[in-house]
Formats: structure tokens, C-alpha cells, sequence
């Protein structure tokens, strides 16, 4: 298949932290609405920015299907400051879809590490507003601030223990009571999770978030949500952007590509 060259634009948003920058890449040839997929960066809850969509998924689903992606620049603030501005871009997003050539009956949302965990926790916040979204791709999701069997005590490379612990405590530092932390803040809080959109995601079994993506993959079954994780061994935490030439990357990549495009032939 050959790739979609594409432009790149940057467009300042309104949102909760005032105005938002936005990356928007889209196909230079176009025919028709194509898919949206917001494609929210990771880093922790504590650094990152949108520029980092250039060596995402995000990018390279946009090159291989000719999708329109949408990256914020969400403010690296404290709980809900960041939800809030994915919101806007979500919600931003929809209202200029014919604009952006979006069609609104493909809205996919998705996100690496902590840009995973915004991604389940937006999906929860598009759910309850009865927003369209029609797929998931939270990779490696940052989703529970609780310790879990991989990441209390992970010596994984970039991301580990020591890291963790400091992402959340940042993130959810408004926060009076730990015991009261809201499912948009750490998605795997929610009890319900009837109604997201359909998952897919991979993760690496060394790394802290390997059991918390297995669980929430788990319990979307559950609820009835079609949803698929693959596994791949190593424990490089964002290996398919830090390491795109091992196997391990490769392959996450050509399975990522291969659900995509199933997506876009229903």
C-alpha cells in the first residue's frame, strides 16, 4: 500500500487552560470524509508534547489510511486540567468535522502511556455525553494510580516504580483524598465500563503497565465491549516509539495496522 503524504497545520484551540495548541495532520490528496482519530501524547501526566505525534501510531495511521489526526497540546497540569483539554479537542474536533474532512461516524481516540490512560478516561467522559467514538486505542495505558503486581516494584527501561509514583502524585495532587480519585482521573476506577467503544491495544510483559492493561482488556470483555490486547516480550515502556526497529515494534506495528483496517472495511 502506498503511503498518504501528508500536511501538517498547528490551529490554537479555546479550552479549560485558556488556548490550546493543536497539530493537525491530514492526507495532501483526499476523497471524500475520512476517519478521526485524536491522538493524545504520553509522558506521565508530567512532560510530553504534541510534536510528539510525529513518531506515534497516530502518525502512521494517518500515512497508511489516509486518516485525519487531531493532537493536542494538553497543559501539563494537575487533574483535570488535562482531561479537560482533551475534552475540548474531542469535542472541537466534532463540531468542525466537515471542515476537517472528518467523517463524524469515525471517530477513533487514541494514545500512548499516559496519552493511553487520557484516552480510556475520555472514552468514559464521551460515553456519559452520548459523543460518538467508535474505537479505542489506549497503548500501554497509564491507568490505575494504584500499585499493581508490575509496576509497584518495575525496574523496566524509561519508565518504572520510582517514575510512576511520581507521575501520579502530580497528577492527582489537587486531590484531597486518595480513596475518592474519580474514574476520569485513573480510568481504571470506573465500575462500568458498559458502552465504551470497541479496544484494541499492545503491551510489553516487563513493564509496569503490562498488568493493568491486561485487566482493563479483561473487563471490557466482561461488559460486553469487543476488545483485543496483544503481548509482546521486552520492557522498554514505548518501545514502538523508542526502538521502531526491533521486531518487537514491528510486528506491534503491522497488527496495529491490520485492526485498523478492519475497522475501516465495517
Amino acid at each position: 500500500m502506498k503511503k498518504h503524504a501528508l500536511k501538517s497545520e498547528t490551529v490554537r484551540i479555546p479550552c479549560a487552560s485558556g488556548k490550546e495548541r493543536v497539530i493537525i495532520l491530514t492526507p495532501k490528496k483526499r476523497e471524500g470524509l475520512l476517519p478521526g482519530i485524536l491522538w493524545i501524547h504520553g509522558g506521565g501526566y508530567v512532560t510530553g508534547m504534541a510534536e510528539m505525534v510525529y513518531a506515534s501510531c497516530g502518525k502512521m495511521l494517518a500515512e497508511e489510511f489516509g486518516a485525519v489526526v487531531v493532537a493536542p497540546n494538553y497543559a501539563l497540569m494537575p487533574y483535570p486540567i488535562p482531561l479537560e483539554d482533551c475534552a475540548a479537542a474531542l469535542d472541537w474536533m466534532t463540531a468542525n468535522a466537515g471542515t476537517l474532512g472528518i467523517d463524524k461516524t469515525r471517530i477513533i481516540i487514541g494514545g500512548e502511556s499516559a496519552g493511553g490512560g487520557l484516552t480510556a478516561a475520555l472514552c468514559l467522559y464521551a460515553r456519559d455525553r452520548d459523543i460518538p467514538v467508535k474505537l479505542q486505542l489506549p497503548l500501554y495505558p497509564m491507568l490505575d494510580y494504584r500499585d499493581t503486581k508490575t509496576s509497584r516494584d518495575n525496574h523496566g527501561h524509561m519508565w518504572d516504580t520510582r517514575r510512576n509514583h511520581y507521575g501520579w502524585t502530580k497528577y492527582l495532587r489537587l486531590l484531597d483524598d486518595r480513596g475518592t480519585v474519580p474514574s476520569y482521573a485513573s480510568a481504571a476506577r470506573e465500575a462500568d465500563l458498559r458502552g465504551l467503544p470497541p479496544c484494541y491495544t499492545f503491551v510489553l510483559d516487563g513493564e509496569p503497565f503490562f498488568e493493568e492493561t491486561i485487566r482493563y482488556v479483561q473487563r471490557l470483555k466482561e461488559a460486553g465491549v469487543p476488545a483485543e490486547l496483544d503481548v509482546y516480550h521486552g520492557d522498554v515502556h514505548a518501545f514502538d516509539m523508542l526502538t521502531p526497529w526491533t521486531k518487537e515494534a514491528r510486528a506491534a506495528r503491522r497488527k496495529l495496522c491490520a485492526v485498523f483496517e478492519e475497522f475501516m472495511n465495517r
